[in-house]
């Protein structure tokens, strides 16, 4: 039964777990080498926030590089691209060069998730797309939590994990290559207006915001801060992964307990929690075994904060307006996790690594404010006129799942058909703080 259901989107679920694989492998040893390498702390967040610099930009740019070349074409040049950055980090070991191979694969990833999100959701239907969908991200999940592991397999100072990251990067071209599915029709356009989207939901958007400072900074940053711990490299990777799980473990009962209580004040208590478990690590020398049972809690917490944010988004927003909902959401989180890790730098270069957990303690405290001033400002939602827990839409993965399947009548899905010379359109017309018209690259 789980076959059948899945098979017609079996091979975009290799695609992403070998490019996921792939990717979660070069986010732990990239910063470990680059440590190795004697980069000063600015440099390491510079590294850090280049990734997240590049997504945001893939996120605007990738769905006029889809219309103009197609799905297969676009993810086909996206991952050959992706490879060849992995490769470039050991042939040019310079701090320069490692920002813009870093910002490389930041466009190129934004612009596959796009492709596999397009496609994924168009090939459910509405009796299985739930299921289709919650698969995806858990194949996320476990993806890159075996990418992290597989830091273990080679020294970080040789050149064969950045080869073992680009042969897997480049193999999740193959299934997308050889798959007989017709290329999927709609695709979303990102649109960022802040303005209409705070007054939807103030704490939704501050708080993926806030939440993509910290988690920013710890996905870019909790290598280094293993490694300048003492811990062994199988140690750091260890510690991150463990992170990842504890987060992915979280997800669904504490998505389902905010559909039952207000989601802001879920939202504090997590963050709350996230905080405490934060500052363990930051002050206190602890065993190794103490230090993994802490990350497991801090990670489960803290990574499920952008999922709350979300879903209350969601519960605020026009369900005709959810694609532009979405899109929003995860640009403002691309923009926080742009500032995370540099700022997460400086204040490591200034208490060591504990400045890590204090960077996220700061950000996770200033959402606790927010969302308490919130409250007494705006009353919950009654539990029934919330949209329910959707552990795929809520998931800071990509720019397309919502809640409900996309909408051709949406103006911010278009087609290839519909597209009248996409590319023509500037970026930063996508980009609306509210005041006018979206930009769009249909017609009118």
């Amino acid at each position: 039964m789980i076959y059948q259901t899945l098979r017609p989107v079996l091979a975009l679920l290799f695609a992403i777990a070998f490019l996921l694989m792939g990717n979660g492998l070069q986010t732990t040893l990239i910063p470990i080498r680059a440590d190795l390498e004697r980069f000063d702390a600015l440099a390491l967040g510079i590294l850090g926030s280049s990734y997240y610099l590049g997504f945001v930009a893939g996120c605007l740019g990738g769905p006029y590089l889809i219309l103009r070349a197609g799905h297969i074409r676009a993810f086909l040049a996206l991952v050959s691209v992706a490879s060849a950055a992995a490769l470039a980090h050991p042939l040019v070991i310079a701090a320069p060069a490692w920002f813009l191979f870093r910002a490389i694969t930041g466009f190129c990833l934004a612009g596959l998730y796009l492709v596999i999100e397009s496609w994924l959701n168009e090939r459910a239907t509405n009796e299985n797309r739930g299921f289709v969908l919650s698969s995806y991200i858990v194949v996320n999940f476990a993806v890159i939590t075996a990418g992290q592991m597989m830091v273990t397999l080679y020294p970080p100072a040789e050149f064969a994990p950045f080869a073992l990251a680009s042969i897997l990067v480049s193999l999740a071209a193959v299934p997308v290559a050889v798959s007989r599915s017709g290329e999927p029709a709609p695709i979303a356009l990102v649109s960022f207006r802040p303005r209409e989207l705070y007054r939807a939901s103030p704490v939704g958007l501050v708080g993926v915001f806030l939440i993509g400072i910290s988690n920013g900074a710890f996905w870019m940053l909790a290598a280094v801060y293993g490694v300048r711990s003492g811990f062994s490299v199988a140690e750091a990777a260890s510690f991150m992964s463990i992170a990842v799980v504890g987060g992915a473990l979280f997800q669904w009962p504490i998505g389902r307990l905010s559909d039952r209580h207000d989601r802001r004040a879920v939202l504090v208590g997590t963050m709350f929690a996230a905080t405490v478990f934060g500052l363990a690590l930051a002050s206190v020398p602890l065993p190794m075994p103490a230090a993994f049972l802490i990350v497991f809690l801090f990670g489960g917490f803290s990574l499920t904060g952008y999922s709350l944010a979300a879903a209350h988004a969601y519960d605020s927003a026009d369900p005709a307006h959810y694609v532009g909902t979405s899109a929003g959401l995860l640009l403002a989180n691309g923009f926080g996790s742009v500032v995370g890790p540099l700022f997460a730098a400086l204040v490591m270069r200034g208490t060591g690594p504990s400045g890590l957990f204090i960077t996220t303690a700061i950000a996770q405290t200033l959402l606790i404010v927010f969302a308490l001033y919130r409250m007494g400002r705006r009353v919950a939602l009654p539990t029934e006129e919330k949209t329910g827990f959707d552990i795929a839409a809520t998931a800071p993965v990509g720019a397309v799942i919502t809640p409900e399947p996309l909408e051709e009548a949406d103006p911010l899905v278009v087609t290839p058909e519909a597209a009248d010379e996409p590319v023509a359109i500037g970026l930063m017309e996508t980009i609306d703080t509210g005041s006018g018209e979206e930009g769009r690259a249909a017609p009118e």
